[in-house]
């Protein structure tokens, strides 16, 4: 034991002191190590579908914070003088700080994950899946900001001359803050709208909306602005305050299912009846059709045309203008099929004239 002992004191320190940070880096990746085994031997007997996630996010940042509390917990351990043991626990502190930051923001998509796993928005009744990944996404945005500004603030903090300073700069730090404000006014009114459309939700995440004389669908919903993607796959950028200020058409408000028209414009002898009955036919041949609305109706006439709506429904804004179309094409083929009398037309009279002096019969 003596000789052990004394082996141990006569090892430099430069190289002791390698030695127990490669040490504890290598008890910290065995930990994590054993840690996503227990984790994975669990999702194997167990229903919860999260392994993927909590590796995906996970498993690189418990790479750096749990080496880091090893050698953090080695320090007292190490031969240095006073001065370069104090720089180094104070590097160690400031990474585990950042290290127990990236930690805190996987943790949140690990749990945003859980969460549109279990509120899918492919469904096709999605109005409450649309409304929490809404919400979890602002908030998601919203804890990774607060948690990035916590970290900057406790890492300035942890130094001495940061915190004198920042007692010497008070009065001017809040002489700034106010012009800041005034300066930020429309930001700081975003991420306010932002809170408001949060919770209230008058737009969700993959609603249908018209803004602008264009029609998207809500792709991403940030801080301050909100991506819509049009159907064109154009990208329709808007601050977040323009959905409390300005009126907007929202076609998923409710519920994702929606009605779909086409207007014809006929002759008067169309056959109505026959045209409803040939619109339900093609409904049922549908799968776009929901099987709730199919209506004909004459809406309108005017001097030569009368004016015919087709009423249907779909399961969604997308489903309803490809049946509107389907409607359309198949519709006009059947009436210039069976009664092309029926199509639009102009109508004209010629009278006889009467005339005084005929042409001879023959020249």
């Amino acid at each position: 034991m003596g000789n052990w002992k004394a082996a141990f004191e006569n090892i430099p320190d430069f190289i002791w002191n390698i030695l127990l940070v490669v040490t504890a880096i290598l008890i910290g990746l065995l930990i994590r190590f054993i840690i996503s085994r227990s984790i994975r031997l669990y999702y194997l007997h167990s229903d919860v579908r999260t392994y993927p996630e909590i590796i995906k996010n996970l498993y690189r940042p418990a790479g750096f914070f749990l080496p880091l509390v090893m050698i953090n917990s080695a320090i007292p351990f190490m031969k240095m003088d006073k001065i370069p043991l104090a720089n180094t626990d104070r590097i160690i502190e400031v990474s585990l700080m950042v290290a127990f930051a990236a930690m805190l923001i996987s943790a949140i998509k690990v749990f945003e994950s859980v969460v549109y796993h279990i509120y899918d928005i492919t469904q096709e009744n999605n109005l409450k899946a649309r409304r929490i990944r809404t919400q979890m996404q602002f908030i998601r945005q919203l804890l990774v900001a607060l948690i990035v500004l916590l970290t900057i603030a406790a890492i300035l903090l942890s130094f001495e001359n940061m915190r004198k300073l920042g007692t010497g700069l008070l009065g001017g730090v809040a002489i700034g803050a106010t012009i800041l404000g005034f300066a930020a006014q429309q930001s700081l009114g975003n991420l306010l709208a932002g809170f408001q459309i949060a919770f209230t939700q008058p737009i969700r995440i993959d609603d249908v909306l018209v803004v602008e004389g264009e029609w998207g669908r809500v792709e991403e919903i940030n801080l301050t602005y909100v991506v819509l993607h049009i159907w064109d796959q154009r990208r329709l950028i808007l601050p977040i305050s323009y959905f409390i200020q300005k009126p907007f058409q929202n076609w998923t408000r409710s519920s994702s299912d929606i009605l779909g028209t086409a207007f014809f414009y006929m002759d008067y002898s169309v056959p109505v009846e026959k045209v409803r009955e040939e619109l339900t036919r093609l409904l049922h041949l549908s799968p776009l059709w929901d099987k709730k609305v199919d209506v004909l109706q004459v809406t309108d006439t005017k001097e030569t045309t009368i004016e015919i709506r087709a009423l249907m429904s779909a399961r969604n804004s997308g489903e309803a203008f490809d049946l509107r179309c389907y409607v359309r094409e198949n519709l006009i083929a059947f009436i210039e099929k069976n009664y092309p009398d029926s199509l639009p037309r102009t109508r004209a009279e010629i009278k006889g004239i009467e005339c005084n002096n005929p042409l001879p019969a023959t020249l």
